[in-house]
C-alpha cells in the first residue's frame, strides 16, 4: 500500500494509499529529502509532547511536494528529468503522493479537492519550467496496490 514509482534508480514519487494502516511512526523517505513524510498511528490517550522546532538553515535545491487527495479520481502522469513521458497512476479519495524528482502532470478524472504541501517560498514561474504532455491516448496506467 506504499508504492515507489522509480525511473531506473531515481526515486520520483511515493504513494501512500488511503487504505494503508501501520501502528506507530514510520518516515516514508529518505533522510536526505528536503521534504519528510511520515505516516503516524496511535491509540486514544498517547500523549506527543508539546515542543517547537529549532532555527535550523537548511538548503533546498529542487521542490518536492506532498499532494493529498481529499475528494475524487486524479491521473498523475511521471516523466524523467528530459521531460520523457514514463507512466501513469490514479490517485483515489484518501491516498497521498510525495512528488520527489523527475517531472509530473495532471488529469482531473473526476471533480477533486485536494491539499498540496511543498517548500516555501513559491517563486511563481521562476519554481517550474512547463512543457507539453502526452495525450490521454497514450497513457500507461499502472496500479500497483
Amino acid at each position: 500500500m506504499i508504492e515507489n514509482i522509480l525511473d531506473k534508480e531515481n526515486l520520483l514519487a511515493i504513494i501512500i494509499r488511503a487504505g494503508f494502516s501501520k501502528p506507530g511512526i514510520h518516515f516514508i523517505t529518505p533522510d536526505e529529502f528536503s521534504q519528510q513524510l511520515a505516516y503516524m498511528q496511535h491509540p486514544a490517550g498517547k500523549i506527543i509532547e508539546p515542543h517547537v522546532h529549532n532555527r535550523v538553515q537548511r538548503e533546498v535545491f529542487y521542490t518536492q511536494e506532498v499532494l493529498f487527495l481529499k475528494r475524487g479520481r486524479l491521473q498523475v502522469d511521471f516523466y524523467d528529468n528530459n521531460r520523457t513521458y514514463l507512466e501513469s497512476r490514479i490517485l483515489e479519495t484518501g491516498d497521498v503522493i510525495l512528488l520527489a524528482s523527475g517531472g509530473h502532470g495532471f488529469q482531473a478524472l473526476e471533480e477533486i479537492e485536494m491539499v498540496e504541501v511543498k517548500q516555501g517560498p513559491y517563486a511563481g514561474d521562476a519554481d517550474k519550467t512547463r512543457f507539453s504532455g502526452i495525450s490521454s491516448g497514450v497513457v500507461a496506467v499502472n496500479n500497483h496496490e
